[in-house]
């Protein structure tokens, strides 16, 4: 009887030996996927067994639901699963996979709003960007702007160009509250670095100025410069006469030509016809905009025109820029 039960016993303990290492080697495995990659999306609240049965169900991985919840269980790292959206990649094994929810790696998109833009062109971009759920689509700039805690202020030129990381399903409402936020603390750093003595009353004009000066150029060495004229003409009351802010109140009118007639057809945002800054933003400005503007060259010029090849030619006079019209958009020797 004795030798019956150590035998029993025997071949129980070799039962459980052959278990775990079957066990340990399954963990070790890649897991059968039925695509590549395999979504996996995890509520917050969801259990253990609920993720293990979405690793099947939802995910498509060929596996059973039962040995992934144990394996869970017997990790002692099953409660520690974060909510969130992944991505099961080949090669995947039960080990990794569980490693990647509890740090919470979730499979990222991302989304960049482009320096000079246009708050619609941000927000078709936003509208092609990849699984970002489109919460504002049919939502005016003023509901936007309302939604985001901010009724009453415009939206152009208030949310930073930057590129944004979301994760799957993510509100598009959500990007823009980061980009928000981005251009206040940015705003907020460059108007404490301002010059002494502009003739800008709050941080507001100061991003209207850095909108025109974003639009006036892509080169980073003439920013300051350019930002210095439009300073000079503000002190002296001298028009601003800037096309990028003539082609922003045309709006979609625009063609891709500036004629006479549209210099002389008013619109709040018509520096030819009005004085001063016009009374919003008209692009999303970058950081070195945004310091262009409150730090401004030290220069005497009150002109500028383009050479043609990215660069400015600045002049104190309207005869010289007259002659630097003639000569860089003219022909002219």
């Amino acid at each position: 009887m004795r030798r019956f039960f150590l035998i029993t016993f025997l071949l129980a303990a070799f039962a459980a030996i052959g278990a775990t290492a079957a066990a340990l080697w399954w963990v070790h495995q890649p897991l059968a996927l039925t695509q590549t990659p395999a979504e996996l999306s995890i509520e917050p609240g969801t259990t253990p067994r609920g993720v293990a049965e979405a690793v099947v169900r939802q995910a498509g991985v060929r596996t059973d639901a039962d040995l992934m919840y144990a394996w869970f269980r017997l990790s002692g790292q099953d409660r520690q699963i974060r909510a969130g959206s992944y991505e099961i990649e080949a090669g995947t094994t039960p080990r990794t996979l569980l490693a990647k929810l509890v740090r919470g790696e979730e499979a990222l998109r991302a989304v960049t709003l482009v320096e000079g833009w246009t708050f619609r062109q941000a927000r078709q971009a936003l509208a092609r960007a990849d699984s970002l759920r489109p919460e504002s689509a049919a939502m005016s700039d003023e509901a936007v702007m309302a939604a985001l805690g901010r009724p009453g202020v415009a939206a152009e030129g208030r949310f930073f160009p930057d590129t944004y990381t979301y994760s799957k399903g993510s509100s598009d409402l959500a990007v823009l509250r980061r980009a928000l936020h981005a251009m206040d603390r940015r705003l907020e750093a460059a108007w404490a670095q301002r010059a002494a003595g502009l003739p800008l009353k709050s941080a507001d004009e100061a991003l209207i100025l850095a909108s025109i000066v974003e639009k006036e150029t892509g080169r980073e060495s003439d920013r300051a410069e350019i930002s210095g004229v439009f300073i000079n003409r503000l002190r002296i009351g001298m028009l601003l006469q800037t096309d990028p802010t003539v082609i922003y109140g045309m709006g979609e009118s625009f063609d891709g030509n500036l004629r006479r007639r549209d210099l002389q057809t008013d619109t709040p945002w018509n520096t030819y016809t009005r004085a001063g800054l016009p009374p919003t933003p008209i692009a999303l400005p970058g950081r070195n905009a945004l310091l262009a503007a409150v730090q401004p060259a030290e220069t005497r010029a009150l002109y500028f025109v383009s050479r043609g090849d990215g660069t400015s030619h600045f002049s104190p006079s309207l005869d010289e820029h007259n002659r630097a019209v003639n000569r860089y958009q003219r022909g002219g020797r």
